[in-house]
């Protein structure tokens, strides 16, 4: 039975969503949670508001990507494990094939000193679309409840200032809300429901079939004890992959990020390109599968756990906790990226003729927003040289 204000909608139709969004969804993880939640709660109605916040709660409280971690419940909540892969694959699979194009340009012509250009328009744009999905996803998670919105705020600063995602303050954030709502004894009860071929394996410096364990282990440790969204992934990805394996120059790193903020779906795509410099197409398809393999089995495991237990009334006191403070980590996350990405008056004025652009015209599509940023900045940049 669905819950109440759910739509109907089937798997074919939710699978072309996602394929939709892996394929013109930018912005990262905020963005990609506020498109979901605008598309498919606010304008289809295929997921009750209750049905969405209970996969955000789950996807901020499982370590891994966020916003593939919420695709992959949305799947299961429609069609169980079948749903789940297939939404997976559908989500994922357009930002790999667009960065193994890049990878393969990258090194054809060794790197992509117009990216540079692109990206600083596009990061002004996109700083713009976070901050209004941010602030939509606040309005829908806290409706106007006081200590929802005290657990949001702290979790925003603490977001901002530490530049990260820290899992314990969801928990922490679950159990006030918890106790405030059913009394101490609500801890009891709640607390129990919660040998290939030589071009497939060429990077850099020739080929490496030799990392492709050390790939596939790495980046499965990086899907599975990495907590929140790429703004988390990104520097336990430098440390390794620069610091301790020394597989990338800090440009080469750079670069990484930068392709996976020019490119739709999901940031931490940004493995396939690392992968595919290391070790080959061979060492971007071990990357990837690394790092969503975990959050995919730690989503559909407890998945339906996690619903059965959501009737209970300490356990909607505890997931609302975790649903605000996840609200406040998104704006917080929104006000970091912000920081980056408006670095002077050119890019202040990309982000706030974005943000009239996308709050007044509705209906233009917003790739086409981030399309025109992305050439706005590449012009700046040439003349700027």
């Amino acid at each position: 039975m669905e819950p109440d204000g759910a739509g109907s909608v089937t798997l074919r139709a939710l699978v072309l969503y996602f394929l939709r969004l892996g394929t013109f969804g930018f912005g990262g993880p905020i963005a990609l949670v506020g498109y979901m939640q605008r598309d498919l709660v606010e304008e289809r109605r295929w997921f009750s508001a209750k049905e969405y916040g209970e996969g955000l709660a789950l996807a901020q409280l499982a370590p891994g990507p966020l916003a593939a971690q919420l695709a992959i419940y949305l799947g299961w909540a429609r069609g169980g494990t079948r749903g789940a892969t297939a939404v997976a694959l559908a989500f994922i699979a357009p930002s790999f094939l667009m960065v193994l194009a890049l990878s393969a340009l990258y090194l054809r012509f060794g790197g992509l000193e117009w990216m540079q250009g692109v990206f600083y328009g596009v990061g002004a744009a996109v700083v713009a679309m976070i901050a209004r999905s941010a602030y939509k996803l606040a309005r829908l998670t806290l409706r106007g409840d006081w200590l929802l919105g005290a657990l949001f705020a702290v979790s925003a600063v603490v977001t901002a200032v530490t530049e990260s995602e820290i899992v314990w303050l969801f928990i922490s954030a679950g159990v006030i809300s918890l106790v405030a709502k059913m009394g101490p004894s609500g801890l009891g009860r709640a607390s129990g429901a919660l040998a290939l071929a030589p071009w497939l394996v060429t990077g850099l410096h020739g080929p490496a079939p030799q990392h492709l364990w050390t790939i596939l282990w790495y980046f499965a440790e990086a899907g599975a004890f990495v907590f929140g969204s790429g703004l988390a992934i990104v520097p336990f990805l430098h440390g390794g992959v620069v610091g301790h394996y020394g597989w990338l120059t800090e440009r080469q790193f750079l670069d990484a990020v930068a392709v996976a903020m020019i490119t739709p779906g999901p940031v931490v795509i940004t493995v396939a390109f690392i992968g595919y410099l290391v070790s080959g197409p061979a060492g971007a398809g071990v990357a990837a599968l690394g790092v969503f393999l975990p959050c995919y089995l730690l989503v559909v495991i407890p998945a339906r756990y996690f619903r059965r237990s959501i009737s209970d009334p300490r356990v909607k006191a505890f997931v609302e906790g975790v649903t605000a403070a996840a609200a406040g980590a998104i704006a917080g996350a929104a006000f970091v990226l912000g920081r980056r990405g408006v670095i002077d008056l050119p890019t202040l004025g990309l982000a706030l003729a974005t943000l009239a652009a996308v709050t007044w015209l509705p209906r233009v599509p917003e790739p086409l927003w981030i399309v025109a940023a992305g050439g706005i900045g590449l012009a700046l940049q040439g003349v700027t040289r």
